[in-house]
C-alpha cells in the first residue's frame, strides 16, 4: 500500500472495503478493493488469484480498467480505475421520480450488454451485476465493475452477502438452490434495465421470504407505456422465469432497436476494420456480378 494514500473509504460490503486512493508516483486516483483472505484455506486464496489473474485479462472500453493487485497483512487488495461519475444506482436515485428519456436508457443499456458480451464470450460468468456495479466514467461511458469479485469471496461469505447484502438482483434458479449461469447474469441485467425504466426495484418485499416469493412468481409492476412497446417486451424476455426462455446477451445486441447503436459505442479502429470487412463484402458481391 506504499505507493498509495488514502483518500477516502467509499464503500463497505462483506466482501471488504472499497477505498479511494491516489497514487503518489501519478497523482491518479484509484479504488482499491480491500479483501480479507486470512481465513481462506490454501485452495480458496488459489482460487481468488486464479480470478484476479481473469480480472486482470478483461480489457474493454465498457468494463472497469484493472490496474494491478497484490497481498499484504492477510489482505488481497486490487485497484481498479476510478470512474469519477459515480454508480448508476446513485444516478438513478438523483432522477427524484423524473423518468429519464428512452434514448438514454438505451444507450446505457447498450454499453451494459458490450460489457457482458465481452465476459460471456470468454465463458465467465460475471455473478454480480446490479446498479451498484455499473459506473459512469468522466465522459459518461457506461463501465461494468466488480466483476470477478464475487468469486473471489469463499462459498460461506458468498451466501452471507446474497443473503444479507442485495437480495433484489435474484434470479428464480438461485431461489430454487440451483446452480448460477449465464442467463442468472441476464434476468439480473433485466432487474438494471427496469430501474433505468421505473427508478424502482422490479422486486421488493418486507422480508426475504416474501421477496422470493415475488421473484419465483416473476410478479412486478409494468413499466410505463411512456417507453416503446420495444422496450417493454425486451424487460419481458428478460425476466423469463426458465433460464433457457430468456435470450442470451448476443441475441439481445441482434435486436434492430439496440443493434443500430452500437456503433456509436466502438473504437475507431473496430468501426474502420468494420467498415472495411462491409467494403471487402460489397467488393466481392459486385465482382460477382
Amino acid at each position: 500500500m506504499d505507493k498509495y494514500e488514502k483518500v477516502t473509504k467509499i464503500g463497505e460490503g462483506s466482501f471488504g472495503k472499497a477505498i479511494l486512493v491516489k497514487s503518489k508516483v501519478e497523482g491518479k486516483q484509484y479504488v482499491i478493493k480491500e479483501i480479507g483472505i486470512s481465513r481462506m484455506s490454501g485452495k480458496e486464496r488459489q482460487e481468488s488469484r486464479k480470478e484476479v489473474a481473469v480480472l486482470a485479462n478483461m480489457s474493454h472500453p465498457n468494463i472497469v480498467k484493472y490496474k494491478e493487485s497484490f497481498e499484504e497483512g492477510g489482505c488481497l487488495y486490487i485497484v481498479m480505475d476510478y470512474c469519477e461519475g459515480g454508480d448508476l444506482f446513485k444516478r438513478i436515485n438523483a432522477q427524484k421520480g423524473v423518468l429519464f428519456p428512452e434514448d438514454q436508457i438505451l444507450d446505457w443499456f447498450v454499453q451494459i450488454c458490450l460489457a457482458l458480451k465481452h465476459v460471456h464470450d470468454r465463458k465467465i460468468l460475471h455473478r454480480d451485476i446490479k446498479s451498484q456495479n455499473i459506473f459512469l466514467a468522466q465522459d459518461g461511458t457506461i463501465q461494468l465493475g466488480d466483476f470477478g469479485i464475487a468469486r473471489v469471496l469463499n462459498s460461506t461469505v458468498e451466501l452471507a452477502r446474497t443473503c444479507i447484502g442485495t437480495p433484489y438482483y435474484l434470479s428464480p434458479e438461485i431461489c430454487e438452490n440451483k446452480p448460477y449461469n449465464n442467463k442468472s447474469d441476464i434476468w439480473a441485467l433485466g432487474c438494471v434495465l427496469y430501474e433505468m425504466c421505473t427508478l424502482k426495484h422490479a422486486f421488493e418485499a418486507g422480508n426475504m421470504k416474501n421477496l422470493v416469493v415475488k421473484i419465483i412468481r416473476g410478479s412486478y409492476p409494468p413499466v410505463s407505456v411512456h417507453y416503446s412497446h420495444d422496450l417493454r417486451s425486451l424487460v419481458a424476455q428478460l425476466f423469463k422465469r426458465s433460464p433457457k426462455d430468456r435470450p442470451s446477451v448476443n441475441a439481445i445486441l441482434e435486436k434492430p432497436f439496440l443493434s443500430r447503436r452500437i456503433p456509436r459505442f466502438l473504437s475507431p479502429q473496430v468501426r474502420n476494420l468494420r467498415w472495411k470487412l462491409v467494403s471487402r463484402t460489397v467488393l466481392i458481391l459486385s465482382h460477382n456480378d
